[in-house]
């Protein structure tokens, strides 16, 4: 099937290039700069001790960036660090660190990458500058628990909450609340020295609030102990799965007797900022801009799109449906948001969200052999396997059935990543450097 304005590009090509547009705005090599110029303007400059550190999947890159800008910009600067992200996602850097450690459970790299960071920020001084580099997976990177609290004891609780199901945001909740580091802390711990704070945030999460990404090192928390308590009982995690250590820290800290996450009223005489500089909402207005260029009518949907990954395919099919009965021209329904997998205990699974929510969608949209669709994270790697995600098209859709391939089977199975790699219809982009959160893009044709 090929789009009539250019019948050289493949539907194939515009589901590519939609998600390429996508990733490119978020690009940490063009973004950072930018954004450095605006926060020390000429003559504003870092002129002493500038500590760089931060964690994510676009840390790395981050980094290598801010590197070359301070090379040309900064002379006077002094630039050291650590930085630390996902392993396979590293860039070249000379003076900051790269730490590559586990993702989405945090392993001993990422703790000792995360007391270095800490270990360093407290060697801060008045008129030194701190700049965090946070993007995306930087709350397991970030790993550093409390006192009293074992790495181990951290890891079985990070995978108690992935199997649950639990929303991202729940999950982090937890997260700030067992952390030397997140909710705050990094930036309380550079404060509390007379340091300046200039946090850069590449968002993963819905509404793109500091507190949200990576768990927010540097931002004020709205969260609390009670909160935290209240996630884990809500999805039956109670001390058969949850560590007693876990459970005893955040018990004593709704009794008062733990220090709360960094609240604004802590800030009030602090230099901390946070500065947004790549959102998902971004993404999807690159990747509308170009599908409106290939002829394609674009309706954003939105980036805070949730929910179970099947489920959200089914809604989607139907939102589809809709549109389609009242179009008279190609559309493009274009969406972020990260959905969740529950697994059900005893099942292993392969791939992640992304391709379960295309598998879905495929499977209820049996009536639209034109619908094709994509659904990839902007990171590069879809849950448990090395692909972005999935695609497919009306070609796709008949190989699948020639190959007498069952979409429920696979389904039930959760090995979404099978179905596809079956049919060579994976997205393999390898890391991207970046991570705006997942993309999804639906293309309607007459």
């Amino acid at each position: 099937m090929t789009q009539l304005n250019n019948p050289s590009i493949t539907i194939e090509d515009i589901l590519k290039n939609a998600f390429a547009a996508a990733v490119a705005v978020a690009d940490p090599q063009i973004i950072v700069p930018q954004y450095l110029a605006k926060i020390f303007p000429a003559g504003q400059e870092p002129k002493g001790k500038c500590l760089v550190v931060g964690a994510g999947k676009a840390s790395a890159s981050m980094a290598s960036a801010l590197e070359t800008y301070a090379k040309a910009h900064w002379p006077q600067a002094s630039i050291e660090g650590v930085v630390l992200t996902r392993y396979g996602h590293s860039s070249p850097t000379t003076h900051i660190q790269i730490v590559e450690a586990g993702h989405p459970v945090p392993d001993q790299a990422g703790m000792d990458g995360a007391k270095a960071i800490l270990n360093l920020a407290t060697q801060l001084q008045v008129g030194d500058v701190l700049i965090a580099l946070v993007s995306g997976g930087g709350s397991s990177l970030l790993t550093l628990p409390v006192e009293g609290i074992s790495i181990e004891d951290m890891r079985k609780t990070t995978e108690a909450l992935l199997r649950s199901g639990a929303p991202i945001e729940e999950m982090n909740v937890v997260r700030k609340h067992l952390s030397a580091i997140l909710g705050g802390n990094l930036a309380r711990v550079a404060s509390a020295r007379g340091a300046r704070v200039e946090a850069l945030l590449i968002s993963d999460v819905t509404g793109d609030s500091p507190a949200d990404i990576a768990s927010g090192p540097c931002a004020a928390d709205y969260s609390t102990y009670l909160d935290a308590l209240n996630i884990l009982e809500s999805h039956g995690l109670n001390q058969e799965v949850i560590p007693a250590s876990v459970l005893n820290h955040l018990k004593q800290g709704l009794a008062g007797e733990k220090p709360e996450t960094l609240k604004d009223i802590d800030l009030v005489d602090a230099q901390v900022s946070n500065h947004v500089i790549a959102t998902a909402y971004k993404s999807l207005e690159a990747a509308a801009n170009y599908v409106l260029a290939m002829g394609y009518e674009p309706i954003v949907l939105g980036d805070t799109i949730t929910g179970e990954a099947q489920e959200v395919g089914i809604a989607h099919a139907q939102l589809a449906r809709e549109h389609f009965s009242k179009a008279d021209k190609p559309l493009a329904l274009i969406s972020g948001g990260e959905c969740t997998v529950t697994i059900p205990a005893g099942i292993k699974g392969r791939g992640g969200r992304c391709s379960e929510y295309l598998l879905s969608l495929l499977a209820a949209s049996a009536d639209m052999p034109n619908l094709a669709a994509l659904a990839a994270d902007t990171d590069g790697i879809d849950g448990s396997e090395k692909n972005a995600g999935a695609w497919f098209d009306g070609v796709i859709r008949k190989a699948g059935q020639s190959e007498k391939l069952a979409p429920q089977t696979f389904l039930a199975a959760h090995d979404c990543y099978g179905f596809f790699a079956e049919l060579g219809a994976l997205v393999e982009t390898g890391p991207t450097l970046t991570n705006v959160n997942d993309f999804r893009i639906i293309l309607l044709n007459k």
